[in-house]
């Protein structure tokens, strides 16, 4: 996910959210004082081709000290205690204004083939302006292609995102705000979602010398 082309395709699209004039203190954190945080959602299903079975698939996700931090790249990653991590998703700069948004993920042990992924705390860092509540989950299916063992990930994530903008930015309609903002969210998951998959197959695959499935 080359966080350049997500500046270009996503963030510009929304110019009301950036001003130049802005600051990191106008933005600051969630507070009850200010307009209420708008919430941008968006429900994202994927399924992700496997070619070795369950079990297999299991052991390699279940060693996820290797994995994520590979795939994830170029978003930065640093570990938060056994099952955690701080995701530093990239910088967006817009109008002279410069935001570099992270997120504390946990990766949950399987349980009977289902890895869920959760949100956490990152230690002694407090977000300026949003909160982010990601709850995702990994269900391994056994499939059969000929005589050949494989593997189904159905992927499920339910996203939230909570902004406050500065007292000037709820002067414009809301349902712009509201729909330009789960636009954007949209696009972004989406190609992520697109990114991380690609190297994830290529990551599994390569590791055991095996042919990725045709999707």
């Amino acid at each position: 996910m080359p966080v350049e082309t997500l500046e270009k395709n996503s963030i510009k699209t929304i110019p009301v959210l950036m001003n130049s004039e802005l600051s990191q203190r106008d933005l600051g954190s969630i507070d009850t004082d200010r307009p209420q945080p708008f919430c941008f959602s968006y429900r994202f299903t994927d399924t992700m081709s496997m070619g070795a079975d369950v079990k297999t698939v299991g052991k390699y996700l279940d060693a996820h000290q290797g994995w994520f931090t590979r795939c994830a790249h170029p978003m930065t990653v640093k570990p938060i205690g056994s099952n955690g991590y701080d995701l530093t998703i990239g910088k967006f700069d817009s109008f002279n204004y410069t935001v570099e948004p992270k997120i504390g993920l946990e990766l949950l042990p399987q349980e009977s083939a289902v890895y869920r992924i959760r949100t956490v705390e990152i230690p002694d860092y407090t977000p300026l302006g949003y909160e982010v509540s990601f709850n995702a989950e990994m269900k391994l299916v056994e499939t059969m292609d000929g005589d050949n063992l494989g593997t189904k990930v159905d992927w499920d994530l339910d996203l939230h995102v909570y902004i406050q903008f500065p007292k000037f930015i709820y002067k414009l309609p809301t349902g712009v705000i509201q729909g330009t903002g789960n636009k954007v969210l949209k696009q972004i998951v989406n190609r992520v979602s697109r990114q991380l998959t690609h190297k994830v197959q290529e990551d599994f695959h390569g590791t055991l010398g095996l042919k990725i499935p045709k999707r």
